[in-house]
């Protein structure tokens, strides 16, 4: 596969999974705005996702509309929704002989569904919920699109690579923000901003049905972290990390398939046999931050020797 086609799928892929992780964490915070309107501050949402400074965040930090504005439909927000659907649209019609029709249609309609003015309007006027509802079911449609229709072939592969990086970094980047903001005090009894914290990754359910004791701090590490069966947590991006890069092996690109394998192998075996004592051992932020910029070495990496970046 020529470097550019991976480039682009990589990237398409990249793209699409921070797409969804903006939208659920701007729906969940919606609904945590409307119930504490008072306290609420969108700061760690645009820590997380923006590049506006300290400033900048304070600034915005209770206005809702303003935020889901920006966060949404802002052209001049380089991390908008709008702004990343176009990329990823972009590097998909770079690569329409290596995608299906149907995924390339499916990216098209999310598109032009996410620059519809009746929508943009909508954010400012209606409940933004079942705006944020649309765009969602719209990054569902993409993800069982290509499940279903693409080909299990290097292309493949460098999607679901793509995918799992940049989810293993959100979660991280995500339970780490979430954190701070309590000062990374894991006595704190506080069930609602957990609540929270875990349907905003997707992890509620599957919490209630682990955890029998209620809300506690360690737990809602330990599920997002260390916990393989919970699609989003940190351990499991990587392992899927490491079982699609598998699939790159070849003869072709030995030294540089090994050095990448090797990178992931750590990074697995880092988080595999981590424990919650062993994390707030190391703290919290420091331990979080060294995994992020794990990943993101691997990134670079693999620019360097799959992607022909210099």
């Amino acid at each position: 596969m020529l470097s550019r086609v991976a480039d682009s799928l990589y990237w398409m892929s990249r793209y699409m999974e921070r797409t969804d992780g903006i939208l659920r964490m701007l729906k969940i915070n919606y609904a945590s705005s409307q119930d504490d309107s008072q306290e609420f501050s969108w700061k760690p949402v645009l820590r997380i996702f923006t590049y506006l400074d300290e400033e900048q965040s304070t600034a915005i930090a209770h206005q809702t509309r303003t935020v889901l504005q920006y966060m949404v439909t802002a052209r001049e927000n380089a991390n908008s929704v709008l702004n990343i659907v176009t990329k990823a649209r972009e590097n998909a019609r770079s690569v329409q002989d290596h995608i299906t029709k149907e995924l390339w249609q499916c990216l098209n309609d999310f598109y032009h569904t996410i620059r519809d003015e009746q929508l943009v309007r909508g954010l400012h006027q209606d409940d933004p919920v079942s705006i944020l509802d649309i765009l969602i079911r719209q990054g569902l449609l993409y993800y069982g699109i290509t499940d279903i229709t693409m080909a299990r072939g290097e292309g493949y592969a460098f999607i679901n690579i793509g995918k799992f990086l940049e989810r293993g970094v959100q979660s991280a980047d995500i339970l780490d923000i979430k954190f701070s903001d309590r000062n990374y005090d894991l006595t704190r009894t506080d069930t609602t901003y957990w609540k929270y914290l875990l349907l905003s990754v997707s992890g509620y359910e599957l919490y209630l049905k682990t955890y029998r004791t209620g809300f506690d701090a360690r737990n809602v590490v330990e599920q997002t972290v260390l916990n393989e069966d919970f699609p989003r947590s940190v351990i499991y991006s990587i392992n899927q990390m490491q079982r699609y890069f598998q699939r790159l092996k070849s003869d072709r690109n030995r030294e540089a398939w090994g050095k990448i394998d090797f990178m992931i192998g750590r990074i697995q075996s880092k988080v595999k046999y981590s424990t919650v004592e062993s994390i707030l051992r190391e703290g919290l932020h420091p331990y979080l931050n060294g995994v992020k910029e794990d990943l993101y070495e691997v990134g670079n990496v693999l620019n360097q020797h799959y992607f022909a970046y210099l």
